[in-house]
């Protein structure tokens, strides 16, 4: 069947979607059974007898297979020259029409099963979605290359685009050594600092064991305070582990590839993932470094399209490079958004400060809350000796002061901020939808600000926006006109440079 074919006719979805969807639904009703069902039946039973209920439950498996084909049925879709429709429902029917030019991303899912099976899971995905705007479960896995394809080809004639198929040139593909790699360095190493704090309570239940043992007072002091720091560091390489095995499955064959139009990729072992990332709807790049990788010399680049949800776990967030080496990054994020070599902006030297008297209270805190502790135990816990952190106060706040800075460019503004996770935002101002400056009250002690550039990206909903923090509050200021006037301008020479064709620009 020709892509043509695809267009201007109605399909049903693959035949083996009714059997995978029972199968797969009825695997939860059997684990309830097992659970619930004996006491249940039992019940039935005694009151109309064994026949009947056995009878009832023959008629209830009877009712929801005959409703998984009247489902499989009653639901259709069907590719026009503008829009993606749906026609679903057994009672009650909905009737929708998805425009092509409002589509962001368009996946294709497929786990070991459906891959056995020859049939996948596609998903469309349209800007100011909570989650998936459609999902066609199940479709045969060529049928649904092909929609990807055709839907492609189809925005493309919208906006003025050649609209044959185009070969897509490999940008990226994960190596072994890659993988292995990000396995190993990708947990969030800020965990390390939450579990040790929470094991901290811990430690002080464990002192009285000590005191079987014979320990003297001393140690037993010592050991209490200590415990907690120690359970911390061994759940952390714990949860390492578990998150990088995770990381390379998910990760597993991850493969990038180019064409004038859209990035398309391709990842995942036990849970086959493809899907595209139109170059047209991109919100912002965020290439992201945490301690390990940066010291090593690697880091990741995500890419964010308007929306939310989908099969990727930052929502519209897609992985562009799940990780490689900065060059690499970096010049693939230049082939989408030519930045450059940037030379970032620090705040000055006053919000170092602050950061010093944040961390000092707390330590001063976290030493007081260990005291309140022991004090409820009777425990002979040495909570002075977390005032030792005390020491670190100034290489910390420096660090954070560091590795924060912005950079007001011709056609884009860059943000940095982090040092366990750093992460560089790059935003193009036609991309820009609100520019807002706002001081707290510690800031307005320092006179100093936060100016935020909202994006219709994902980020934005989870409040991961790029953000020039604690700079000199009369330059906030004068950075959030700055960045308003350059998004008026953008978009005044993106339209004066769009083709007569018509062709909108979002």
């Amino acid at each position: 069947m020709s892509e043509a074919d695809l267009t201007e006719r109605a399909f049903h979805l693959h035949p083996l979607s009714v059997p995978y969807r029972i199968i797969e639904r009825g695997a939860a009703f059997v684990v309830g059974l097992v659970v619930i069902g004996p006491p249940v039946f039992g019940s039935i039973a005694a009151a109309v007898g064994v026949d009947i209920a056995l009878l009832l439950g023959i008629v209830v498996v009877g009712a929801a297979v005959g409703y998984a084909v009247a489902a499989y049925r009653r639901f259709e879709y069907e590719l026009t020259a503008d829009t993606f429709d749906i026609r679903s429902g057994v009672f009650a029917r909905r009737n929708r029409e998805i425009p092509l030019r409002r589509i962001q991303n368009v996946d294709i899912s497929q786990n070991v099963v459906q891959r056995a099976l020859g049939i996948a899971a596609l998903s469309l995905e349209t800007a100011g979605a909570s989650g998936s705007e459609a999902n066609l479960r199940f479709l045969n896995k060529e049928r649904a290359e092909r929609l990807r394809s055709e839907i492609s080809r189809l925005r493309r004639s919208e906006t003025g685009e050649a609209t044959e198929e185009e070969h897509a040139e490999t940008v990226f593909e994960i190596s072994d050594r890659e993988l292995g790699l990000l396995a190993l360095i990708s947990a969030d190493l800020r965990l390390f600092s939450g579990l040790v704090v929470l094991a901290s309570f811990v430690a002080p239940s464990m002192v009285p064991m000590a005191e079987s043992g014979g320990f003297d007072i001393g140690f037993e002091s010592i050991l209490g305070t200590l415990f907690g720091p120690t359970i911390a560091l061994i759940s952390f390489f714990g949860a390492i582990l578990v998150y990088g095995v995770i990381n390379a499955t998910v990760y597993y064959g991850f493969t990038l590839s180019r064409s004038s139009a859209e990035l398309r990729y391709e990842r995942g072992l036990l849970q086959r993932y493809s899907g595209t990332i139109p170059l047209e709807k991109v919100q912002s790049l965020t290439v992201e470094e945490n301690v390990i990788a940066r010291a090593l010399g690697y880091a990741s680049l995500d890419i964010e399209t308007a929306g939310g949800g989908g099969q990727q776990e930052q929502g519209a967030s897609q992985s562009a490079i799940p990780l490689a080496t900065r060059t690499r990054v970096f010049d693939l994020l230049n082939s989408v958004e030519a930045v450059g070599d940037v030379q970032f902006e620090r705040p000055p030297k006053r919000a170092r400060q602050r950061y010093m008297a944040r961390y000092a209270a707390v330590v001063t805190l976290f030493t007081g809350l260990l005291f309140l502790v022991q004090q409820a135990v009777w425990a002979t816990l040495a909570w002075w000796l977390a005032l030792g952190l005390l020491l670190i106060v100034p290489p910390a706040a420096h660090l954070k002061w560091t590795h924060r800075g912005y950079v007001v460019g011709e056609n884009h503004v860059v943000t940095r901020n982090g040092f366990w996770v750093r992460q560089t935002k790059v935003v193009p101002y036609y991309r820009v939808q609100t520019v807002l400056s706002s001081e707290t009250v510690f800031q307005r002690r320092r006179h100093l600000g936060t100016v935020t550039v909202d994006t219709a990206g994902a980020r934005s909903l989870l409040d991961n926006d790029a953000r020039a923090v604690d700079i000199d509050a009369e330059t906030s200021e004068r950075l959030r006109e700055q960045v308003s006037t350059e998004l008026y301008e953008s978009l005044r020479r993106r339209r004066a440079s769009a083709p007569r064709s018509g062709s909108q620009i979002e």
